[in-house]
């Protein structure tokens, strides 16, 4: 092994605590010990990072990080080395970054991203290798492992079958998780970059999943489960999701019943927003966006072949909380009584076209009761069950009573 190497790999763990070295002088040291004394290299690296470890009153550093760990036990702050296989491989976004994926062993699975400036080799997907001295650092929530310039990656000769453990999605966490779930329902893509998003579920409850535009990837089909390795697992504003790009995903025969982990909230709807009654869709294979009123998408412009569909965006108001709620074709068709194919012919025939689903619309709900149910996502209830309430007087006038009271 390169000294060099070794006085940049002890050089970059007293800095990554906050201490300022020479490398030079690093370096210095260990030819001292090594070639004047005779010390075997890694008691060399050993010596040098408790001395310097001392010299700046650094506690918990020492060692070569060369005892293996195994992947489910690494925790961010640790210098490591582990062994594991290439699961995935996904596209650097970065010149400053040469390679990024997912490497597992049969504990467990971690994202990994390797600095240009590192000069490693490029790893291939499928092999095993022994990673040497990467640090692991926190990214998004999650354990990430960093490959630098002090790194050392050895590909190995070995060819294990790797057999993923699944995780309900309720005891997931940030990182990288394989699950059993169903895909139970399709939303909108909201970035040209993005194929496909929308909700799975399994017995422990339901999760949002997106996957990117990438070679090889293809949409999940709706009421399917599949197997999903080596997924992505996200968290923002405390919100886990799924990202599939790093994942395998295969279509299983077998059949789920999806435990629902949902909001429910009865209120009035107080608000009809733009966009909602009858609208046009692209239908560009994966797309799916609504169309501007002269046909045209924001990624695939002009779509004359558009197909309708029907949809309800909404305010529920319960006196204490607002909230946005977005409705879907069946839904709304069982609420209003207005069918896709009712709105197509009203809005043919009418002078208003489009405009007069929408007012009929508004008009068989705004200021009505209902009892909302669905999944809770990006602060809109996404909304699967919804039923009317019968207005209750007395309950009312208990409403009031202790308005008047809250106001005497």
């Amino acid at each position: 092994m390169d000294l060099s190497e070794v006085a940049e790999r002890i050089s970059q763990k007293i800095e990554a605590r906050g201490a300022s070295v020479d490398r030079q002088k690093v370096e210095s040291r260990l030819r001292r010990l090594v070639e004047e004394f005779g010390v075997h290299i890694a008691e060399a690296e050993r010596t040098v990072t408790n001395d310097l470890a001392r010299e700046h009153s650094l506690s918990g550093i020492g060692g070569t990080s060369s005892e293996l760990r195994a992947i489910h036990d690494v925790v961010p702050g640790e210098w490591v080395t582990i062994e594991g296989k290439i699961v995935a491989l996904t596209p650097s976004l970065s010149p400053s970054i040469a390679q990024t994926g997912v490497i597992a062993d049969s504990t467990g699975a971690i994202r990994f991203v390797t600095w240009t400036r590192a000069g490693a080799p490029m790893m291939e997907y499928g092999h095993w290798y022994r990673i040497e001295s990467a640090v692991v650092d926190e990214y998004r929530g999650a354990p990430n492992l960093k490959i630098h310039s002090g790194t050392t990656i050895s590909q190995m000769e070995r060819d294990l079958p790797l057999v993923p453990s699944v995780t309900p999605i309720a005891e997931l966490r940030p990182g990288v998780g394989s699950v059993r779930a169903k895909m139970i329902q399709e939303w909108d893509v909201v970035h040209n970059r993005m194929l496909q998003t929308g909700l799975l579920g399994d017995e422990t409850g339901t999760i949002r999943f997106t996957i990117w535009k990438e070679d090889g990837k293809e949409k999940l089909e709706l009421d399917t489960v599949y197997n999903i390795y080596y997924a992505s697992v996200d968290e923002y504003q405390g919100r886990l999701s799924l990202n599939l790009s790093t994942a395998t995903y295969i279509a299983d025969e077998g059949d789920i019943e999806v435990g629902r982990n949902e909001t429910a909230a009865t209120g009035a709807i107080v608000h009809i927003a733009p966009g909602s009654g009858l609208i046009k869709r692209c239908p560009v294979e994966g797309c799916n966006r609504t169309l501007s009123r002269q046909n045209y998408c924001p990624v695939h412009e002009i779509q004359p072949n558009f197909r309708y569909d029907l949809r309800l965006k909404s305010v529920l108001d319960d006196g204490k909380r607002a909230r946005n709620i977005l409705l879907q074709r069946a839904l709304v068709e069982e609420l209003t009584g207005i069918s896709l194919g009712d709105a197509v012919e009203i809005a043919e025939s009418n002078p208003l076209g489009m405009d007069e689903v929408f007012y009929r619309i508004r008009g068989a709900v705004l200021g009505r009761y209902f009892t909302c149910s669905g999944n809770e996502i990006d602060g809109r209830l996404l909304v699967n069950t919804c039923t009317p309430v019968a207005f209750d007087p007395a309950e009312l006038a208990a409403l009031l009573n202790r308005a008047g009271g809250e106001a005497a």
